[in-house]
């Protein structure tokens, strides 16, 4: 099975080498493409010296400007759909989701059409040094999400996700509105939606060992009422599965 791993950047320079050489040295078929969002702190640079280092196993995508989370994921989608990859892989370069992790995804998705990485299944955590309030408020916004929109997923909020390319490519991705972090609950649920069969898998969620968190709480309470729009924009396919 060949992998594609997408890996959206924005002033990663601290972390996108230890993460490809993490993600190069994994047991696995595997491929990185980087997106970097004209990172002023030289991350596409970077990304584009590692491509020489790493030929035929790393390509950069480089865009003008801070275009978003969801744009770099639905973007490079169309762009590997028209390649020879078996799965799609999108997941953060800040260390918080572990590379090693992708090995036991690449074993469920066997019998999956897509593995999530989740905190909230057996086995999974978030990070020890975060606070009660961090943890609730992590909680709480998957908790309501899920309530909303009737999910069973575990974890619909988090962002480490393998998909089977036909899988993923079946999906109506034109009706994906979401832009920032809403984007991956708007994606678990319109897979829901479709029918496909998810699976989790545990995971530790870390926080970030180098390099500034791009999350706050405007962002949390932001996709929060977002998720609303998610539900009203896909009642009729969900209509169609009840």
């Amino acid at each position: 099975m060949h992998i594609a791993v997408i890996v959206p950047t924005y002033n990663e320079a601290e972390n996108l080498p230890k993460m490809v050489t993490a993600l190069i040295g994994l047991p696995l078929d595997l491929e990185v493409v980087i997106v970097d969002d004209a990172s002023p702190d030289g991350t596409g640079q970077i990304a584009d010296g590692l491509s020489q280092t790493h030929p035929g196993r790393l390509s950069v995508i480089h865009r003008p400007s801070k275009l978003g989370l969801a744009t770099a994921y639905l973007q490079t989608f169309q762009t590997l759909f028209r390649s020879k990859v078996d799965a799609i892989v999108h997941m953060d370069c800040d260390f918080s989701h572990d590379p090693a992790v992708l090995v036991e995804m690449a074993k469920q998705l066997e019998n999956c059409d897509v593995v999530f990485g989740s905190r909230y299944v057996p086995g999974g955590s978030t990070d020890v040094r975060w606070s009660r309030f961090r943890k609730a408020l992590s909680a709480w916004g998957n908790f309501y999400a899920r309530t909303i929109l009737g999910l069973s997923i575990r974890d619909v909020t988090g962002g480490f996700r393998m998909w089977r390319r036909e899988a993923l490519q079946s999906l109506p991705l034109e009706r994906v509105k979401s832009s920032g972090y809403v984007f991956t609950v708007e994606m678990a649920y319109l897979a829901d939606c479709m029918g496909k069969k998810i699976c989790e898998t545990p995971i530790y969620f870390a926080d970030r060992r180098w390099g500034k968190s791009k999350m706050s709480f405007r962002i949390q309470v932001e996709a929060a009422l977002r998720v609303w729009s998610v539900l009203w924009n896909y009642r009729d396919l969900r209509r169609k599965k009840e």
